[in-house]
């Protein structure tokens, strides 16, 4: 143990603060030594007691060599004092009193133990990554302290934290900085932003490489790129260079054996290159980087909860993490940085990830809430709450697979036992379910072989794949059939790392999966679930993967496409590597979001089994309903109708009917006339005047109670006009005003004729035609000659409204517009009567 990490000048503070409160935040730069140094004084001074202290970290290598590393200091073992528990690996022993572990180890410890018996302190490593299992066991464990372990100290650390909200959360709590000692970075950004369609980032990545080295630079490289795949393409990239020979270019991600991962972060003779995920961004050192070359990108998972698909796309990081990848390159001296995106982009990122509560799949974290006896997840104390639709997709899909009552909210005795498997809900569904089906050994098989790791590589070149079709074959009725053949192949083979390559199979994922479904199998025999030895019928293990994926069943469009049409109105399309392609109706495993060929995004299906009708209906009867379809057929202008059989909203079996029902057809045909897509014939000037006569009188004599009839109104009148009808022809010539007369009654449509005539009777004994006009006053409009005897303007409306009076010569043509007779006849009418008297000689004038 190294005395001059910056950590060890907080020492004295953080044992007199934990003494005074049981809750600290701790902030310190990379590098300066809490993810080791921590527990150990935690240990060594007696602040934890005589119970173990627990770390959480979010990734299982970080995890398993940081165990290693504290071990290696107090001249150990991994395993002793000092060891780590993560997935599938549990490396400790009665002796072990620091313990590093991934977050989902410790939450199911606090469900199964409640006091967290020997465990006197949980620190909560790299939470600025704000992983789900973080957040949720955070909460859990504050329930834990303030209900039953007062004595229980838990600890938050990052090199880069937002404090203020955090000590909101977590309140009495002390906060601690330690300043660190980083040598420093100098950081260097693109001209101008990167064109991958040009420059593909491992090509941009090597050459800036080439470039450092050309200046001299000192010390071994690190190259941050967001994927296995651009992690090969990159040292491929590099190692094509001749200025990079004799480096010696290591890949470093999950995927690795541990064997490769441990060679990744070792010292070598030679100066070293190693290019990694975001993996190695926290906790581990890489001893010797003084080169950062960053991609700037990040595979980030993503759930939509409107569409129910998973998405892993690259996304730009954030500054924060940009500012933990450029930190890699000072820990032991000066270092550069090198960031293949420019300034301007930098400014635009955002300043840290969202939190996975935020981004991710909620089903498993909800389930286990309630097996904690917390029913409602709102009333959680979450640090960053997660959105409402969210919740509500989880407990739907909970609620499907009968884990939880849907209407109460409540565990159901089968998600109890759903929670003690350490598995998405899913796939803990499936293996119960297995039992009923005699095929819990293939459930544990298909759990291990698709929650985990990519067992099959997904790009091969054509040697690879034939010699894999003639080995696993090709046609099955079920992608996971294919897989369990090459778990068995790697298996027989002692997971070999070429025999395995030939056949385009990951060694260490398939090594892991038969790990994965030992255990499996074991917490099968501890639930009771009884296992057959006999090898089980496709049948049955198809319908026992259904149980798990009620909502990922999907029919196909016809038999030459592979497109797919999927519960909850989702499309997508199936996998071309998929082994059923020929089968109509299937459920997938694996639904996801990817980007796809020149940059498109695609729902793909994948991990597919061919299912039937009859047993949907059999494991799902509440989910199938029949309705009628109808639609607008713009090519015949008709309403067609089908009666549809469904299961949730997927249409499984259709029938034409010879006549749509009446209401709905009429409502598609008035949306076609409302849109003016259709004329009707009928619906005249005619029509159009009542409605105005009626609008004007609502208008102006608001007392009279009618009702006028606007837009919605409007639109009702035409689906009136419509009932009864399926095509454009029933209504093109249909009259409307009828249908129009009906929206008042008889008395009401009296006051209109009398207050909003169409025609009045003026003094002389003469009829005006009454013209009403949107946003005009009425008028009339008529000769001269029919005016005589006529001194006082018309009134309607009840008198309140005069008709603006439209004065025509004999030749119908205006002479004047007036609402004042009396004064035209006094004032105006001399001198029209002189100039019109000249032209028309032969009418009559007074």
């Amino acid at each position: 143990m190294s005395r001059d990490l910056p950590i060890f000048e907080l020492e004295e503070d953080l044992v007199r603060e934990t003494g005074r409160a049981r809750r600290f935040i701790l902030t310190a730069p990379t590098g300066s030594g809490k993810s080791t140094q921590v527990p150990q004084i935690l240990l060594d001074r007696g602040v934890a007691g005589n119970g173990c202290v627990v770390i959480l970290q979010p990734r299982r290598l970080a995890a398993r060599l940081l165990a290693a590393r504290v071990a290696r200091e107090r001249g150990g073992h991994p395993g002793g004092e000092v060891g780590y528990q993560v997935r599938f690996d549990n490396v400790t022993s009665p002796a072990t009193r620091i313990v590093y572990v991934t977050e989902g180890i410790l939450l199911r410890r606090i469900l199964s133990d409640p006091d967290l018996k020997g465990v006197n302190a949980i620190l909560f490593d790299e939470f600025h990554e704000r992983h789900l299992y973080g957040d949720l066991t955070l909460g859990m464990a504050l329930r834990v302290q303030a209900a039953r372990r007062p004595d229980l100290l838990l600890g938050v650390m990052s090199a880069t934290l937002e404090t203020a909200p955090l000590k909101r959360h977590l309140g009495d709590c002390s906060i601690l900085r330690a300043e660190g000692r980083l040598y420093p970075v100098e950081i260097r950004y693109l001209e101008k932003s990167l064109d991958p369609a040009r420059t593909p980032p491992w090509d941009a990545a090597a050459e800036a490489l080439d470039r450092l080295l050309a200046d001299g630079r000192p010390g071994d490289a690190l190259v941050f790129m967001p994927g296995a795949y651009e992690i090969g393409r990159t040292i491929q990239a590099i190692q094509a260079r001749s200025s990079c020979r004799g480096l010696t270019v290591l890949p470093l991600h999950g995927e690795l054996s541990t064997e490769a991962q441990d060679a990744a972060v070792a010292r070598t003779e030679r100066r070293k290159v190693v290019v990694a995920t975001n993996v190695a961004e926290t906790s581990l050192t890489i001893d010797g980087v003084q080169m950062v070359i960053d991609s700037g990108l990040a595979r980030v998972p993503r759930f939509d909860p409107w569409r129910g698909i998973n998405t892993l796309l690259v996304e730009a990081i954030s500054k924060a993490s940009a500012d933990q990848r450029a930190g890699r390159a000072g820990r032991t001296a000066p270092g550069v940085c090198v960031r293949l995106w420019s300034e301007r982009e930098q400014a635009g990122r955002p300043a840290a990830e969202l939190p996975e509560v935020r981004r991710i799949d909620l089903s498993e974290a909800v389930l286990l809430l309630k097996a904690a006896g917390i029913d409602d997840g709102r009333a959680f104390p979450w640090l960053d709450a997660p959105e409402e639709k969210a919740l509500v997709r989880a407990e739907t899909l909970l609620d499907d697979l009968g884990a939880i009552d849907g209407r109460a909210g409540g565990i159901t005795d089968l998600g109890r036992r759903m929670a003690a498997f350490p598995l998405h809900p899913r796939y803990s569904r499936m293996l119960i379910a297995a039992e009923s089906f005699g095929c819990v050994r293939e459930a544990a098989w298909i759990a291990a072989l698709t929650e985990g790791r990519h067992l099959l590589v997904r790009r091969t070149d054509a040697d690879t794949q034939e010699r894999r079709e003639r080995a696993l074959g090709e046609e099955s009725d079920s992608d996971f059939a294919r897989l369990i053949r090459a778990w068995r192949h790697a298996e027989a083979a002692g997971y070999e790392l070429e025999t395995c390559k030939r056949l385009g199979i990951h060694a260490q994922a398939a090594r892991q999966a038969g790990a994965a479904a030992d255990l499996f199998l074991r917490l099968a025999r501890r639930s009771g679930l009884r296992i057959v030895d006999a090898e089980a019928d496709a049948e049955s293990v198809a319908r026992c993967v259904l149980t798990a994926f009620p909502d990922h069943v999907a029919k196909r469009f016809d038999g030459g496409t592979l497109r797919c049409q999927i519960v909850h109105g989702r499309r997508g399309v199936l996998a071309r590597e998929s082994t059923v392609r020929g089968s109509s109706l299937v459920v997938a495993a694996e639904i996801r979001e990817i980007e796809a060929a020149r940059g498109e995004i695609e729902v793909r299906l994948s991990l597919a089994t061919s299912i039937e009708r009859e047993w949907l209906e059999t494991l799902f009867p509440k989910h199938f309903t029949r309705q009628v379809r109808v639609a607008w057929d713009p090519a015949a202008k008709r309403v067609t109708a089908e009666t549809e059989y469904l299961y949730h909203d997927l249409p499984l079996e259709s029938k034409r009917l010879d006549r749509p029902p009446e209401a709905e057809a009429a409502a598609l045909l008035a949306e076609e006339v409302n849109k003016g897509r259709l004329t009707l014939q009928g619906w005249g000037h005619a029509a159009e005047q009542w409605i105005l006569r009626l609008n004007f009188l609502v208008q102006v004599c608001p007392d009279l109670g009618l009702a006028a009839i606007g837009g919605p109104e409007r639109e009702f009148l035409v689906q009136q006009l419509c009932l009864g009808a399926v095509s454009y022809k029933d209504i093109k010539d249909r009259p409307a005003l009828p249908v129009i007369l009906a929206w008042l009654s008889g008395a009401q449509r009296a006051l209109v004729e009398r207050h909003a005539p169409e025609r009045m009777e003026l003094s002389n004994g003469k009829k005006a035609k009454v013209v009403y006009a949107a946003g005009a006053p009425p008028h009339m409009a008529m000769r001269i000659q029919e005016l005589y005897g006529v001194n006082e303007t018309p009134k309607i409306a009840m008198g309140r409204v005069p008709l603006q009076v439209h004065i025509l010569a004999p030749s119908q043509r205006p002479v004047q517009i007036t609402q004042d007779l009396r004064g035209f006849w006094r004032e105006s009418y001399p001198k029209v009567k002189q100039e019109l008297q000249r032209k028309y000689p032969k009418h009559e004038w007074r």
